[in-house]
């Protein structure tokens, strides 16, 4: 049975981890040891992929993730094709500040009631929503491909929509979604050609990075 499978990784640490400030849309890029993680990921990723195998390599356009891309393009010979709907969510004004500048702004979303299109009290940032449905569209579009091994190369927050997309869970549904993702974890993701039926195969693997 032939399977299609989706490689999720998630950027490696960045400047903005190190320097305690709100990543989101501001443009960091990967640091030494972020680096050395994008490595070890494309390293496992030609391991899994056979080296016969047409490979596609998508990426959110931020430095940080084109920057991961552009070594795991590497590994397998292919140019990344860099989609900004692969963005991190939008944190507004607080990109770029200290993260305590957010941490005393931030409305939480409520335990109960609408939580997708939640304000969060921070000028134009994101609500959950608006990165949802972007993320969902950046899939969709993945998927018009016949490709069988596809990488995606995204954020911590953005990952959690991904595999909501690929399971189909409904945008309306997904107010509770979270599904956490270390920096440089790999998610894959499986759907067989028979039942169509979607895995999440593997959730954020991390023992590539065992030697870092």
């Amino acid at each position: 049975m032939a399977v299609r499978t989706i490689y999720v990784v998630t950027h490696p640490q960045a400047t903005h981890h190190v320097d305690g400030v709100v990543g989101g849309w501001y443009d960091s890029a990967l640091t030494p040891d972020g680096l050395r993680a994008a490595a070890l990921a494309a390293d496992a990723l030609r391991a899994r992929i056979p080296r016969d195998a047409a490979v596609e390599v998508y990426s959110s356009d931020l430095r940080r993730t084109a920057q991961t891309a552009e070594l795991v393009g590497a590994a397998m010979d292919v140019e990344p094709i860099l989609d900004a709907r692969l963005r991190e969510k939008s944190y507004g004004e607080a990109g770029g500040r200290p993260q305590q500048w957010l941490d005393d702004r931030f409305v939480p979303p409520p335990a109960v009631g609408e939580r997708m299109w939640h304000d969060e009290g921070i000028p134009g940032a994101e609500t959950k929503g608006v990165l949802a449905q972007r993320i969902y569209a950046a899939l969709d579009s993945i998927l018009t491909s016949t490709c069988r091994h596809q990488i995606i190369v995204t954020h911590g927050g953005a990952m959690t929509f991904v595999v909501a997309a690929w399971i189909g869970m409904p945008l309306e549904s997904a107010g509770y979604a979270n599904f956490r993702a270390t920096s440089g974890g790999i998610t894959e993701l499986r759907e067989d050609d028979f039942f169509h039926n979607r895995q999440v195969y593997r959730l954020d693997d991390t023992h590539h990075l065992a030697d870092l």
